[in-house]
Parts: structure tokens; sequence; C-alpha cells
């Protein structure tokens, strides 16, 4: 059984080693054919450089260097179009997914027959605005898609190859690798691990780019947004209806005496309500083509280390 274990990296130059080491000693209990893919997001530091000095010594580490900074889950898609293993593993560099929990996840995968299995953060050890984002960016989320999720989930977690091969399959241009693991299905299971403290710096994700992520996952992954501008124009196409009964009565018993007042206004809500369900409903056509018409590459690799 290989193992193949994906990581984005970040602003990670400091904690490149530890990671490495502390996956390698969680892993040699499961097996001792694995590689560990180390994913380059144009980090603004010195990561690439410390990868490529890892990897001159140890052949199971491998670097993937992407062209510019293309956001979290377009490293992590860049990192499993690459992998080789029968069970991949995806975690963030920061080291608040702990590598000790691997075997607990791989274990649980193959005890309860899953194909993949989530991790989840019990106890987040976060600061209190980093908890406060992440609700808000669920709170956002859940409302945009009309789904419900689970804001103990995130990227860390173990898939079987065949889940892997159905997201790498998804032509979705907006990627949130969470979602789409949960979208392709397949039998899922889910174990409460232990959350750390970040070993170094801070987070990336500021609450600006955790909104903006939700509103990106909202086109991706629901059309929530077209339909409630379709509401919208429909409410006020039934209220126009009622605004122009009751000026309609009130013109027939004289209420009314400037000449031609009732027909401007009925006519500017019924043409407005109108109006809004037309774009509405074109709007629901074009954000499924738009899905579809953009075949730009979803990353450029711009270096690879240790593949053969």
């Amino acid at each position: 059984m290989k193992l193949s274990i994906v990581s984005p990296i970040y602003k990670g130059e400091k904690m490149l080693d530890e990671l490495v080491s502390r996956i390698e000693h969680s892993v040699s209990s499961i097996t001792d054919d694995y590689e560990i893919i180390l994913v380059n997001d144009q980090s603004p530091d010195n990561s690439w450089q410390r990868i490529c000095e890892i990897c001159e010594v140890n052949k199971k580490v491998k670097g993937v260097n992407l062209s510019r900074n293309f956001g979290q889950h377009y490293a992590i898609s860049a990192g499993l179009s690459l992998v080789q293993g029968d069970w991949v593993v995806v975690m963030d560099c920061d080291l608040q997914d702990r590598p000790e929990e691997i075997p607990n996840l791989y274990k649980k995968a193959i005890e309860g027959g899953y194909d993949s299995v989530f991790a989840q953060r019990a106890a987040r050890k976060d600061t209190w605005f980093k908890k406060f984002q992440s609700r808000c960016y669920h709170a956002v989320l859940d409302f945009l898609t009309g789904m419900k999720s689970d804001g103990t989930v995130a990227n860390f977690g173990i898939y079987d190859r065949k889940v892997i091969n159905a997201i790498l399959s998804m032509g979705d241009a907006i990627r949130n690798f969470p979602r789409m693991a949960q979208w392709v299905g397949f039998r899922k299971g889910y174990l409460p691990v232990h959350h750390a403290e970040r070993l170094e710096g801070t987070s990336g994700y500021t609450l600006f780019k955790a909104l903006s992520l939700a509103f990106n996952t909202m086109i991706g992954f629901s059309d929530r947004m077209l339909r409630l501008v379709l509401q919208l124009g429909f409410i006020i196409f039934c209220i126009s209806l009622l605004i122009a009964a009751f000026y309609l009565c009130k013109y027939i018993w004289g209420g009314i005496q400037v000449s031609g007042f009732t027909t401007i206004v009925v006519s500017l809500w019924f043409l407005s309500g109108v109006n809004i369900m037309i774009i509405g409903v074109i709007g629901l056509y074009i954000g499924k083509i738009f899905d579809r018409v953009k075949k730009r590459p979803l990353f450029i690799i711009d270096e690879r280390l240790n593949f053969e």
C-alpha cells in the first residue's frame, strides 16, 4: 500500500522541517512506501528554497512550485494531480493538523470500510477572531448554498484513490476541497481529532478572504443567489399587482385627481418586477454556461522536484 501526503505551503518556511519529520515518524507505523508532496503556492518567504533543500536529502519528499499564488485549494488540486498513492492524506502545513492523527484516520478508514475519513476538530486551538471569522464564513456559505456545512471539518482527512480521482474529474473552475470531497459521495466517516495551536506566524486567511471564498464557493456549488433574485422579482411582481389594484380602485372612486398618475405608478412597479424576473431566469442559464465555457488551467506548475 502506497500512501501520499499532500500539503499546500504558504508562509511555512520555519515549519517545514518539523512537518516532514513528524509526518515520516507517524506514517512509518502504516507503511514504508509513502511520498510527501509539498506544494509551494508562491509563498512570499523562503519556503521554496527550503523545500528544495529537503528534497535534495530526502527523495520521499517531492516539491511542487506553482507559477504564482493560486490559493490554497488550487494548490491542493495541483498536489492531488501528481499523487501515486492508494490512499491520500491532505493536511495544512501549519501543524494545527497533527501528523500523529494520520494512523488513526487510516485505522478508521480500514476498520469502518470508509472511502473518506474527515478529521473533526473537536476543540479548535484558534484565536477568538479566527473562530469568529470561521463562523461568519460558514454562516454565509450555508445561506448562499442552502446546505448545512460542518464547521469542524476542513481539509485534513484521508481519502481512497477513487475519491481523489473523482475530485480531479470535476471541471469546476472554483475549487473548495472539503466541499468537493463531500459532493463526490462514497462511504464517508468522521473522526474527532486533537487540534493543535499554530506553530509559527498567523493564518493567511483574512475575514475578507474567508467571505470571498464563501461567495466563490456559492457560485461554484449553487445557483441559489440567482434563484433569490428570481424570487425577489416575483415578489415585486405580486406587490405591483396589489398596488395596481389599490390605485385602480382609488381612481374609480375619484381619489386621484392627477391625470396619468395611476398609469405611471402601476407601469413602474409592474415592469420593474418583470425585468428582475427575466434577468433572474437568464442569469440561471448564463451562470451554468459561464462555469463551462472557461477552460483556463486551474493551476500552472513552474517546477517539480523528485518526480520521475
